[in-house]
């Protein structure tokens, strides 16, 4: 009987952490899916910080290099720098990039370094106990916020692809999302996209991903995905923000 479909090479043989409905299992495939169609696994370099990703290393079989909470492209800039043949991609969630992060994230770009960002985006702290991120969105209740967060006290939710837009150095800027297979397909074009960018040597890309999780946001697996996309879209718009070629505005 002819296979059709196995374990990518560089997903490893284990059962993931992730609570179920979680979107990180999904991009993990969709990684290692896309670093062994571009036959890159033995140059390739991941750099997870903290939060739920910070496992990284359990599941992708590349070299890994842990980062501090939020440093990842700072990481990832010493390492493309002394070692420039190599394929450096780090994978981030939104507390980790768009809070503690920001700062390096944003110089990073400025400076088109070229390395791939991998942004998952789930709108609220899953490792810690599902406090407020800086994308949890207005009226979204959190540990944190239990009445909804408000502009007043918090003020907006942070839209990293719109800012890094208008950078020049942001060669490549999209947003997905995995909660349903039309965009699990679409994030995974996008990825693989993102990693072309850096091959070419065309510097800075970045793939911001809209993710559930069911645990911090008190819902069942099918509920959450349905909440990105019948809700979390509406902040987050999906599309390319910068691509090669394309002058800014």
């Amino acid at each position: 009987m002819k296979k059709i479909f196995s374990r990518t090479r560089t997903l490893m043989d284990v059962t993931f952490h992730y609570c179920p409905g979680c979107g990180h299992s999904i991009i993990h495939r969709l990684l290692a899916e896309v670093i062994d169609e571009l036959g890159i696994r033995e140059k390739a370099i991941g750099v997870p910080p903290a939060g739920c990703a910070v496992l990284l290393y359990n599941y992708i079989d590349t070299d890994i290099l842990e980062a501090a909470h939020g440093r990842a492209a700072a990481v990832a800039t010493g390492l493309k720098r002394v070692n420039p043949k190599s394929v450096v991609f780090t994978y981030q969630g939104d507390g980790d990039l768009a809070a503690i992060g920001t700062a390096e994230s944003i110089h990073a770009a400025n400076r088109s370094e070229n390395i791939t960002v991998i942004y998952v985006n789930n709108a609220v702290y899953g490792m810690t106990g599902g406090q407020m991120a800086p994308t949890t969105m207005l009226g979204q209740k959190t540990t944190t916020t239990p009445l909804g967060r408000s502009i007043e006290a918090a003020g907006y939710p942070i839209l990293f692809c719109e800012m890094l837009s208008q950078l020049p150095g942001a060669t490549y800027l999209e947003r997905t999302s995995v909660h349903d297979a039309k965009h699990i397909n679409k994030t995974k074009k996008a990825i693989k996209r993102a990693f072309q960018c850096q091959l070419d040597g065309l510097g800075f890309s970045l793939v911001e991903i809209l993710s559930p999780c069911p645990t911090n946001w008190k819902m069942d697996p099918v509920s959450a995905h349905k909440y990105v996309g019948e809700h979390m879209i509406d902040t987050f718009k999906l599309g390319v923000f910068s691509e090669p070629g394309r002058e800014k505005s």
